[in-house]
């Protein structure tokens, strides 16, 4: 793997996979065993039960799966419940300030787009993350002129 390549690497949590994941496994389990163990309980609230903890599954398993993944035009952003595709020429800063949870990018247009895959709950590794990706837009934006 060359440098480069560890630079692109896809920026994700690490402490909200792990949490978010374990809860989804929980919710299900103590459902499942809640289900099967209440006497008299009517199949429609049963039903009832298993959705809402599938739902609960499933926002969990949307929490663990937000990413940063870099490519060659730009940087694809997955956050809790909207995918954003982003040129390198519309990044013009990467801020991850104090009191922030996550990285934010400041766009060309004026806008700011959260970037969930890099945590404050990840500590000194997001921290680094954030550099990372600061050193990869620098990379990937730099104009003849730069130079």
């Amino acid at each position: 793997m060359t440098p480069d390549d560890a630079l692109a690497a896809p920026f994700r949590p690490r402490l909200a996979r792990v949490v978010t994941l374990a809860v989804a496994v929980g919710v299900v389990a103590l459902t499942l065993l809640l289900v099967v163990t209440m006497p008299g309980l009517a199949r429609l609230d049963q039903a009832g039960f298993v959705l809402f903890s599938l739902a609960i599954a499933w926002f969990c398993w949307r929490q663990a799966s937000v990413s940063a993944v870099p490519d060659e035009t730009g940087l694809r952003v997955r956050n809790l419940l909207v995918t954003t595709h982003v040129t390198w020429a519309q990044i013009v800063s990467v801020r991850f300030g104090q009191g922030r949870a996550w990285v934010q990018l400041d766009l060309a247009d004026g806008d700011t787009l959260a970037v969930m895959g890099v945590q404050r709950a990840d500590g000194r590794r997001a921290e680094s993350e954030a550099r990372r990706l600061a050193t990869l837009v620098a990379r990937r934006s730099a104009t003849a002129t730069d130079d």
